[in-house]
Parts: structure tokens; sequence; C-alpha cells
């Protein structure tokens, strides 16, 4: 149990929060939420999901130990369902609930609390006062003797705090409240202005190797070249005064959630940019380096500042917390970011144009060996993200395909053929949906209507076959008319055969079976452990031969140029024989410079 430091009471806003931290150890913390005038029979409720993460996630499986308050007595309170409480009190008497939430996931989306760091969104941690979400919020952070050493980031707005950030902030109402995380811990912190505006960055996790320096000059340029797309580079500024990064480095993690003027990131602590040695240049990236994957990530999210959290679909115009918020546009809001993200590297000079056609390249090929892409449109799969993008499981690639991925490519299409038939381009289709919703909500008809003022034609027909069909995408040829190379190259055996396969220690584990691949016609199945090849005689009455295998490339090895062979599987401690024909050689798409001065338009707009 720690201790608290007492601060003066919180400003007089109608819902306040106090957080501190009941236990470290046991990964608690406690929360006290003073409502200044309750309804009568006042109802609170914990959130089921958060915005951007499109799942319902059941917040409230961690909140215990809720009790209530009012006039100095107990209230009596009762469970209306899942996340939902009503307390017996009366109305515009001042209300107390006191209760705890354990918080130990250190991804992006909840909280998280141990000795070494604290992290927490509002949506996992304070309850909605039902009726007063409009009102302003308080919230104020507790140290304590245990934090030492400690200090706080967020976006939201300080009233009364310490130099480390402990004390008190507000908010205007509890839509703001959930959208700025905190970040609490003994964190690398440094400073940047793009456009004039503060930029905070603080790394937890780091180790003193780490590059600070060239980290954040690198996001800055990223930054002023977002900045500069969506708004100009000497006209008005961004919708926000000041941003925050919060990056956690980890062992092994990768993802990020975005906010209006903050972000939650995790990388992997190898992904951070080192050190040099006096005098040594920075090697250029590289489209596989683990740094390049980390300025992408953070990429994405900037750009969400503007696409999806204002400009967004009509219905996230206001989030509904207690059930999943349905919608066809995530293949725009997350896959146009997608194509965007790397985009931004390369006009911000992080990348030379070789490095972005490889990930334009890597994108491409994803959704080539989806075989969901030709069972769902990419807006069906938008709208059942809650089911099946964010459940996978062993069949997700052959019932549904990533409105990222896809989404980035349909972004990719529009934009070559607007910029080929020579009357706009896809940046100027997003800033003019921009000044046409105010940054706010839109929908499909809204680009239609600007992809027809700017292209001078209809691309109703476009959008339909790319977004609303199952259609291949006319990537190949739009790219070389860019000015891209494309070629072919032999395909990695896994997609070969149609698996995706797990290796650890010596075993081949399937994760995957794809839809109408060779592993499939064969009768392996998700979850089988792939022991060993069984290779016909070599002549009549000769006894086949075995061979363990210990990774996926023995089989090809093993395999020599015979068109079939057995494979042992191991399945429910059964070893079946399922065998294999071995498929046409399959071929991915690979992209080089072609005409460097066709590209220059896109590629440094």
């Amino acid at each position: 149990m720690t201790t608290s430091r007492r601060r003066a009471p919180t400003s007089r806003a109608a819902v306040r929060y106090t957080i501190s931290v009941l236990s470290a150890h046991a990964h608690l913390f406690a929360i006290t939420l003073r409502v200044t005038r309750p309804a009568k029979n006042q109802r609170v409720s914990l959130p089921v999901w958060i915005p951007g993460s499109y799942l319902v996630r059941e917040f409230s499986q961690h909140l215990q130990n809720l009790r209530a308050w009012q006039g100095g007595q107990p209230a009596v309170l009762k469970q209306l369902d899942k996340h939902r409480w009503q307390v017996a009190c009366e109305a515009d008497e001042p209300l107390e609930l006191r209760y705890e939430v354990y918080a130990f996931d250190a991804s992006v989306r909840t909280a998280f609390l141990d000795t070494t760091r604290g992290f927490f969104n509002a949506t996992s941690l304070c309850l909605q006062v039902l009726g007063q979400e409009d009102q302003p919020h308080a919230l104020e952070i507790e140290t304590a003797a245990s934090m030492a050493g400690w200090q706080v980031a967020t976006a939201l707005s300080p009233q009364h705090v310490d130099a480390d950030g402990f004390g008190q902030y507000r908010a205007r109402d509890y839509d703001e409240l959930a959208d700025c995380p905190v970040e609490m811990g003994t964190f690398w912190s440094g400073r940047f202005k793009a456009a004039g505006v503060e930029h905070r960055f603080v790394v937890s996790g780091a180790g003193e190797w780490m590059d600070g320096a060239r980290l954040l000059e690198d996001v800055r340029r990223v930054c002023e070249t977002q900045i500069a797309f969506w708004h100009g580079r000497h006209a008005e500024k961004p919708p926000f005064d000041h941003y925050v990064f919060m990056l956690y480095a980890s062992g092994d993690g990768y993802g990020g959630l975005e906010h209006r003027n903050s972000t939650a990131l995790i990388c992997q602590r190898s992904d951070l940019p080192r050190q040099r040695a006096p005098g040594e240049k920075p090697a250029a990236l590289k489209a596989t380096d683990g740094y390049t994957t980390l300025l992408g990530l953070i990429s994405h999210e900037y750009f969400h500042t503007w696409n999806v959290k204002r400009l967004r679909p009509a219905e996230f115009a206001r989030y509904d917390y207690s059930a999943e918020n349905h919608t066809e546009l995530l293949w725009f809001f997350e896959g146009f970011t997608s194509y965007y993200d790397d985009l931004m590297l390369r006009r911000a000079g992080l990348i030379d144009e070789a490095a972005y056609l490889q990930l334009v390249a890597k994108t491409l090929n994803q959704v080539r060996q989806t075989p969901g892409r030709l069972v769902q449109t990419v807006a069906q799969a938008s709208f059942d993200a809650w089911v099946k993008y964010y459940r996978v499981g062993e069949n997700t690639p052959n019932a549904t395909v990533s409105y990222y991925t896809k989404g980035a490519l349909v972004a990719l299409c529009l934009d070559l053929t607007l910029r080929a038939e020579g009357h706009s381009s896809l940046d100027a289709v997003m800033r003019e949906l921009w000044q046409r919703c105010k940054g706010g909500p839109m929908r499909e008809a809204d680009l239609l209507r600007v992809l027809k003022r700017l292209g001078r034609r209809s691309f109703d027909g476009e959008i339909a076959a790319w977004v609303h069909s199952t259609a291949e995408l006319p990537l190949p040829s739009l790219l070389q008319e860019a000015g891209a190379k494309v070629t072919h190259e032999k395909a990695p055996l896994a997609q070969q055969l149609g698996l995706r396969v797990a290796e650890s220690h010596g075993s081949v584990v399937l994760k995957n079976v794809l839809r109408g691949g060779a592993a499939e016609a064969a009768g392996m199945a998700p979850g089988d452990e792939w022991l060993a090849i069984e290779l016909p005689a070599a002549r009549r009455g000769a006894i086949p031969e075995a061979w363990r295998i210990h990774k996926l490339d023995d089989v090809a090895e093993l395999r020599g140029h015979r068109s079939s062979l057995i494979a042992l599987v191991a399945r429910d401690r059964r070893v079946l024989r399922c065998a294999l024909g071995w498929p046409t050689e399959s071929q991915t798409v690979r992209l080089a410079v072609g005409d460097a001065a066709r590209l220059a338009p896109w590629l440094q707009a």
C-alpha cells in the first residue's frame, strides 16, 4: 500500500476524479469520483470500448470494490448490467464514489501499472456520470513516496501541477477526458516546435543508447510535412496548440492509438535510433529497418489528428461508449491514413523513392495474399471490424480483408488516377474534404462530390468497383504509368503452399491455411504441427523415405523436383498423412524506380 501526499481540493468542475496508486505490486489504481450535483438515483457507467480500437473490451471486468457516499453516509449501489450502476442518492447533494481498477495491460488501449511506470486511458479508469457527460471534468493525479522520480505526460490542460506534472488537470467534457491518455514514470522527454506549435515526445523503457536528438528531428520533419499538407506552409495553424507523443519501448510490441492532440505508441526497443560515434553519419533508412517502421507508425497516428479525430465518419459525430459504433468508412479513415503514413516519410526526406516503393509493394502483396479480399468488400470489412478484424482467428485471412491495407491501395488507385488524368490529386481531395466538412463529420457522398468537382468527372464507378465489390484493383498499370518499374519474383514458400506458419524450437505449426491453396487441398488444418514429409519410393517395392523437418524451408530442400509428397502432421495427438500436390510457382510484385521524373510529382509533392 502506498501513502499519498494530499493536495489542495480540485477546482470546482461538475465531475472530479482523483487517481492514485493503491498498490503498484498488485497493479491497482485507486479512484475517487466526486459529483457536485448528481441526479436523483444517479447512474454511472464505464465504457466498453475506446475510440480508435474497434472491439468491445469490457473494461468493467477490471473494476472492483465500488462504493458510494452522500452526506457522509454510505449510499446503496445497484448494478444494472455489465458496466452500469445506479446510486440511491438525492439530487443536487455532493456524491462521492470510490473504487479500484486492476491495470496490467501494456497495450495503448487500456491501463498499466507496476513499479516502473503507469499508464491509463480514462475509458479504463473513469466512470461516466450519465447525464453530465458535457459538463467540465477535472482530473487530479496524486503522487506518492513510492513514485519518487516519476513524471507525468498528458495532453490534458493543466490547472495546478508541480514541476513533475502531478496535480490537477481539466477537460471540457468526458469526451476530451477520454481522449487524453496519461503516462507516468521515469521516462525520457524532449521537445520541439513544428509550425510554431509545441510538441513533446516522451519515451518510457528506452536505454541510454537511444539517439533522442535524431528521433526529435526526424519526427519534427514528419510533423512539419503533415501540417503543410493540410494547411499550407505559411497559412493557417494546425487545429491544436500543443501535442504529446507517448512512446513505450518494450521487448516485443507494436501499435498506436490516435487522440486529438496526443498519441500513445508502443515499439520494440530495438526499433529506436541508436547514438552514433562522433563524426559518424547516419545510414540511409531501408524499408526493412525497424526505425523506418517506427517512423511510419508515428506518421500514421499523427495524420489521424486530422483524419478520424476531426474529419471523421458521421457515425462518430458523438461516440456511444456503451456499444459498437459501426461505420463502413474505416477504409477511408484508416486506409487513407495508411496510404499517407509512409508517403509522408518520403516527402519529409526520411526515406528515398526506392525504399518507399518497397513499402508499397509490401502492402500490395499483403492484400494479394489474403483470400478474404474475394469474400468481403473493404466497406463490409469496415463495418465488421468489431467481429472480424479485431477478433483474429485462424480463418480471418479467408473471411475478410484489412481495411488498412486495401484501403491504402484504394487511396493509391485514386491518387494515381487523378494525377494521370491531369486535373487533381488525392492531396487536393483531402484538403477539400477538410474544408467542405469543416474538419468534422463526413459521409461517403462528400468524398464522391469532391472527387467529381476536382476530377472533373464522376468517380462513382471506381468507388463502386474498388470499395463496394471484390474486384481486383488496377494497380500494376497505374504504377507503371506513374513511373514505377513493376516486376515479379518467386513467392516465399509459405505463400506458394497457401500457409502461414510459426517456427519455434525446431517445430513448424500451421497458423493459417489459406483458401484455395495446396495445403487446404491436402487436408492440412490450422494448429497442425508439421512433423515430417514422406517421399515416394525411388523404385517399386522399396520403402518410402520419411524425413523430419524443423523449418518450412526443409520441405523444399527435401522435395527435390518431385511433384507431390506426403505431409505428416500431428493433430489432437494423432499423426495424419496428407497428400500434398506441389503447386504451380506463384509470384509476388516487386516495385522499383522506373522513370524518376514521372515519379517526382507524386512522391515529392
